[in-house]
């Protein structure tokens, strides 16, 4: 059995409490070492093998989870934050369908959450945001043409940004081009939920030059909009007490 478990935003504390057990139960653990932080293989058994597959092609890291399976062994594949989000998975998942290999997904802790804890932000604010636009810039892997930061932009919704840490100017001149303005609110996180996180409080107009100033050129994302400033907003209807809901009745 294959599984596919989300380490989480960094912090090696924040996995899930069943991918802690199935780290703990692996037989064989092939994590992306570019991104998950190496404290979670503390979990492991002494007679775990691991494999990290920064180093490794698709091929390589599907070799290894076929050699597990005609050993019965168990495989632990640990994708970084969720794996549904830039985790590959898919094209693992098509692969392990064609053999007949079973596996299963873990979900975990992304670091959009974890960007979101690091600010005490809250991404959907009555009447300013009620959306979280989640994307990158095109760079050397292409993001389909209807998916431009320019067009999302156009919705003025709260978006984050991975990914894309290395074009920030451009990232800037998208975003304006959209019809957020130069001094829209946005914050840069770097490494979120991790023991060296850095937080960056900015503007549209200035994500490279905050970037540049404090020394961050990877692992960060970008959050963009006015929920960064949390400066209006209107209070919950939820917990309003003119507001019936299913479970209270309003007051008089």
């Amino acid at each position: 059995m294959i599984k596919f478990v989300g380490a989480g935003s960094g912090a090696p504390d924040l996995i899930t409490v069943r991918g802690m057990k199935l780290l703990q139960e692996a037989d064989v653990i092939i994590y992306a070492g570019s991104l998950v932080n190496p404290q979670l293989l503390e979990y492991k058994k002494e007679s775990c093998k691991v494999y990290n597959s920064a180093y490794m092609t698709l091929e390589e890291v599907l070799e290894v989870m076929y050699q597990a399976e005609e050993e019965g062994l168990m495989t632990v594949r640990l994708h970084t934050g969720d794996p549904c989000l830039y985790g590959a998975i898919r094209e693992q998942m098509d692969e392990l369908d064609k053999r007949g290999i079973e596996y299963d997904s873990t979900p975990g802790v992304s670091s959009f959450c974890g960007a979101a804890s690091a600010l005490n932000l809250e991404y959907t604010l009555p009447d300013v945001s009620q959306s979280v636009i989640i994307t990158r810039m095109a760079g050397r892997t292409p993001v389909p043409e209807k998916e431009e930061i320019a067009s999302f932009a156009a919705h003025q919704a709260t978006m984050v940004v991975f990914l894309s840490t290395s074009m920030l100017d451009k990232l800037s001149e998208r975003l304006i081009a959209g019809g957020y303005t130069a001094d829209t609110p946005a914050a840069i996180v770097y490494k979120a939920t991790w023991e060296d996180e850095k937080t960056v409080i900015c503007t549209v107009g200035t994500l490279a030059q905050s970037a540049r100033e404090n020394n961050i050129t990877k692992t960060a994302l970008m959050i963009i909009g006015d929920v960064v400033s949390h400066s209006h907003y209107n209070r919950s209807e939820l917990y309003n007490p003119a507001f019936t809901t299913e479970f209270r009745k309003a007051s008089k």
